[in-house]
């Protein structure tokens, strides 16, 4: 571990006991066009009022760079729990600038944005060592057994990191949030629609419970 790592932890730990409140930094991952995005706006909205904080597109690797929104306060479960959270680009282990030029971009306005994703998925790999926690987003209509999901959950484990998954989209016929249970029994896993806000006390409940 760091030095300015534990300085940070214990300073919160310390804070903590002083002010009888704790506090988190949490992580928004997953594979692009999860919903990560949607959901970090809505607990913004849900717990700041505020607007969005990012872009929703239905292009892959819309977020290309980390996001944050720190000193969000989440009153959940009898308790309270300031929170900053980082929306992170899309995971992927491949990345084809082509898959772009499917939206309509030109070659070399998707050969940019293919670059910008991928220095993209690397950032956010660094942003695991300044964490206190994970939401990890998958998209519930989708097979949740693919190498990214595996590989960032594998990851996330070696790093000892609180890990919450969030089946997202279930407001959607064809959602099967069962699936991805199946798949990483070992993790807690919510049923949310973000973009429906389905749910979503259940999401908060299981944040303080989980980074409390």
């Amino acid at each position: 571990m760091g030095v300015f790592k534990s300085l940070r932890m214990n300073l919160g730990f310390w804070l903590s006991r002083i002010f009888g409140k704790k506090r988190a930094r949490i992580g928004i991952y997953g594979p692009p066009n999860a919903g990560k995005t949607t959901l970090a706006n809505r607990i913004v909205k849900d717990w700041s009022g505020d607007g969005a904080i990012g872009t929703v597109s239905p292009v892959p690797h819309e977020t290309r760079r980390a996001v944050r929104k720190e000193g969000l306060v989440i009153n959940a479960n009898g308790a309270s729990i300031h929170l900053d959270i980082v929306d992170t680009p899309g995971m992927a282990t491949k990345i084809d600038f082509r898959e772009f030029m499917a939206y309509g971009m030109s070659e070399e306005e998707a050969k940019r944005r293919a670059k910008e994703a991928t220095e993209g998925v690397i950032e956010a790999i660094k942003w695991l060592d300044d964490l206190d926690g994970v939401l990890l987003v998958m998209d519930s209509t989708e097979d949740p057994y693919t190498q990214v999901n595996v590989t960032v959950i594998g990851n996330m484990e070696a790093r000892n990191l609180p890990l919450l998954i969030v089946a997202n989209k279930i407001d959607l016929p064809n959602a099967a949030p069962s699936r991805i249970k199946a798949a990483f029994p070992q993790h807690p896993v919510v049923q949310i629609s973000a973009l429906e806000g389905n749910n979503l006390d259940e999401l908060y409940n299981a944040i303080a419970l989980h980074f409390g």
